[in-house]
């Protein structure tokens, strides 16, 4: 499972495409309000998907809050983003009725169609692969939750067809009439 500290430096530096003047509105929401870093970060992320780094620093600037301690509640809480993510957000469930029921095999065989680790996001920028401590789907085990969908009693075969079906939709979405 994906509980580790995310260390600053490893933070991908994303600045195009981000502009910080969507913050004003949320800033000024919270701006005098005790309790607002958490709000701030979690509405910050509503806006842009994850938390960039110039977000941190724009709402440390305007608030007063410190750098170090928004970054300490971005990291602790797993809910919070700190890099971009992909347009389907590929959550395997590894709770225990699940990962008795053999969760690992659906992630491995994520990770080795997708090309990439549990955390990380696919270069086209289609999906991110997230293990998760429970969907609260104990019945389906074991389950995997695309989107608002969810897919139960999987194989490692099963989710594999899924993503490429997900794939295939898009590209025809994608394609000129």
């Amino acid at each position: 499972m994906r509980i580790e500290r995310i260390n600053i430096e490893e933070i991908k530096d994303v600045r195009e495409g981000v502009d910080l003047a969507l913050l004003d509105p949320l800033i000024e929401k919270f701006r005098d309000k005790k309790g607002k870093m958490i709000p701030l970060l979690q509405g910050t992320q509503d806006i842009y998907g994850y938390i960039p780094r110039e977000a941190f620093e724009k709402i440390s600037g305007e608030t007063g809050l410190k750098l170090s301690d928004m970054f300490g509640v971005a990291t602790f809480y797993a809910q919070f983003r700190m890099n971009p993510v992909g347009k389907h957000i590929v959550k395997v469930c590894h709770g225990t009725a699940c990962h008795v029921q053999n969760a690992n095999s659906i992630t491995e065989a994520m990770q080795e169609a997708l090309g990439i680790d549990d955390g990380e996001t696919t270069e086209d920028g289609m999906f991110t692969l997230e293990s998760v401590a429970c969907l609260g789907c104990c019945s389906l085990a074991p389950v995997m939750m695309i989107g608002d969908d969810t897919f139960g009693k999987l194989t490692g075969t099963q989710a594999i067809r899924i993503i490429k079906e997900i794939r295939k939709k898009e590209l025809k979405q994608n394609q000129p009439d």
